[in-house]
C-alpha cells in the first residue's frame, strides 16, 4: 500500500499524475431512495397477476395427467394443501377452475374425483410436444443459471425449486437419463448434500443478454465489446427521478460492465462495480425465466450462490428503470422491464413454454366466468368464449410487442 504526504499529494493531482489505485474500484454511494410507482401496464398482464396460482393449478394438473386412467379421488391431494402451496381447501382451488378440472361422483362411497377437461388435456399435451421439440433450449437455460454461480454447480434442492421459472418439468432431476443429456452431473457436495454441475468448453463464449444486446447494437463481435456497457432503461410513466439520482444514474451506467458467468473475485464488495454486477446477475437470472418474472422471496436462496450480497433485494429498488415490483396477492415479483418493453432491439428469446402457459392463464380467465354465469343462473354464450379466446391471443401479441402508443412515447431514444 503506497502512503503520499499532503504535499506529495497536492504535486500530483496539480500535473495531473492521479494515483492509479485510486481510479480501480470507486464506491461513491449514493443513497438512492425511489418512492415505489405503480405502472399499469404490467398490473393488468394476467401471465403475472395470476402467477400465483398458476403454478399450483399445473402442479394439479400434472397429478391428474400421470394417472392411467386420467383422474384421480380428492381424497388423493386433499392433504398436500401445503405441499402444493395452496392456501385454503384442495377441492376448493379444483372447484375454482372447472375449465381445467371437471367434478365428477367417482365409483365407490360418492366421493367427489376430479378429471382434466377437454381443452386442459390438449393442452397438456401440447405442453409435452413444446418440451420434446425444443428440449435442448430449455434445458441450456438451466445449464446458464449453474454457469452463473461461484463453483459452477448448485444443490439439487435449489435446482428443484427454480424448475417452473426455467421451464422445465417437476420431475426432471427424477430422471438420469434427463440429466445426462442437458451435460450435467450429480456431484457431492459439503454435508453430504448432493448438487448439480456442469462443464463448459474453454473456446465456447457465454455472454449474457446485456453482452449480446450491446453486439447487435454495434454491430460488432465478441472482441469488439466495450468494458462499459449500459443498461437498457425503460422508465415506468409518470416516473421523476431527482436530479442527484439522475446524476448517480448516469454515472453508473458509464462504469465497467462485470457479466454474470465471469470470475468477481477480485471487485471490492461495497464498490459501484460491485454493484452493477450485482444488477447484472438478476437481470440474467430474469431472462432465463419463462416470463421474465418471479416472486422476490424465490430468489434468496441462490443469494450465497451467484455471490449476491445480504440485501441485494435493494436492487430491485434502487434500479426502477430495469425492474418493475408487482404488489399481488400478498406478495411481491420481481419483473424484468425489457423483457415486455424492447421489442425487436433486445435479444432475450422468448421462452417456448410462455405461450403454453398463457393458455392455461386463459382457462383461469374462463373459469371465472363459468363461475359467474353460474351465480347469475345466466349460461355462458358462445360469444363469450369467444371473446376470451381471443383476449388471450391478443394478451399473448402484446406482452412481447411492447407498449400501447399511450406508453411508446415514455421510452427512450
Amino acid at each position: 500500500m503506497l502512503f503520499f504526504s499532503r504535499k506529495q499529494w497536492q504535486l500530483l493531482v496539480r500535473f495531473g499524475k492521479t494515483p492509479a489505485f485510486s481510479l480501480t474500484q470507486s464506491s461513491n454511494y449514493v443513497d438512492v431512495k425511489m418512492k415505489w410507482k405503480k405502472d399499469p401496464f404490467f398490473d393488468y398482464l394476467d401471465i403475472l397477476t395470476k402467477g400465483r396460482d398458476l403454478r399450483p393449478l399445473v402442479s394439479l394438473k400434472n397429478i391428474i395427467a400421470r394417472e392411467p386412467d386420467g383422474c384421480i379421488p380428492i381424497s388423493a391431494v386433499s392433504k398436500r394443501g401445503r405441499e402444493l402451496e395452496i392456501s385454503g381447501r384442495v377441492a376448493s382451488f379444483l372447484r375454482r377452475y372447472p375449465a381445467v378440472f371437471e367434478e365428477f361422483t367417482g365409483p365407490k362411497y360418492n366421493l367427489p374425483w376430479f378429471k382434466l377437461t377437454e381443452e386442459a388435456a390438449e393442452i397438456d399435451r401440447k405442453e409435452r410436444e413444446v418440451y420434446e421439440t425444443q428440449q435442448v433450449e430449455i434445458v441450456d437455460r438451466l445449464r446458464r443459471l449453474i454457469l452463473m454461480s461461484r463453483e459452477r454447480r448448485l444443490p439439487l434442492s435449489i435446482v428443484q425449486g427454480m424448475l417452473w421459472y426455467l421451464g422445465l418439468p417437476e420431475d426432471f432431476l427424477q430422471k438420469p437419463e434427463e440429466i445426462s443429456k442437458g451435460c450435467f452431473q450429480i456431484v457431492e457436495l459439503e454435508d453430504e448434500v448432493q448438487g448439480l454441475s456442469t462443464v463448459i468448453d474453454r473456446d465456447e463464449p457465454v455472454l449474457s443478454a446485456i453482452q449480446r444486446n450491446e453486439i447487435k447494437k454495434l454491430n460488432g463481435t465478441v472482441e469488439s465489446l466495450p468494458s462499459a456497457i449500459a443498461f437498457p432503461l425503460f422508465p415506468s410513466k409518470g416516473l421523476r427521478l431527482k436530479r442527484k439520482i439522475e446524476h448517480w444514474l448516469e454515472e453508473f451506467q458509464k462504469l465497467p460492465y462485470v457479466s454474470p458467468y465471469e470470475d468477481f473475485s477480485h471487485l471490492d464488495p461495497s464498490s459501484d462495480i460491485s454493484e452493477k454486477r450485482v444488477a447484472g446477475v438478476l437481470h440474467e437470472l430474469l431472462s432465463l425465466f419463462v416470463d421474465n418474472s418471479a416472486e422476490r422471496r424465490r430468489l434468496l436462496c441462490l443469494r450465497k450462490h451467484l455471490g449476491l450480497p445480504q440485501k441485494f433485494h435493494k436492487a430491485f429498488e434502487r434500479h426502477p428503470h430495469v425492474f418493475y415490483l408487482l404488489l399481488k396477492n400478498k406478495t411481491c415479483f420481481v419483473v424484468l422491464k425489457e423483457a415486455y418493453h424492447a421489442r425487436s432491439t433486445t435479444t432475450i428469446e422468448k421462452h417456448p413454454m410462455l405461450e403454453v402457459r398463457k393458455k392455461y392463464v386463459g382457462l383461469m380467465n374462463k373459469s371465472e366466468a363459468i363461475l359467474r354465469s353460474r351465480r347469475s343462473r345466466k349460461p355462458l354464450a358462445d360469444d363469450a368464449e369467444g371473446g376470451l379466446d381471443a383476449a388471450v391471443d391478443s394478451e399473448s401479441k402484446e406482452d412481447y410487442d411492447g407498449l400501447d402508443e399511450g406508453m411508446e412515447e415514455n421510452l427512450p431514444s
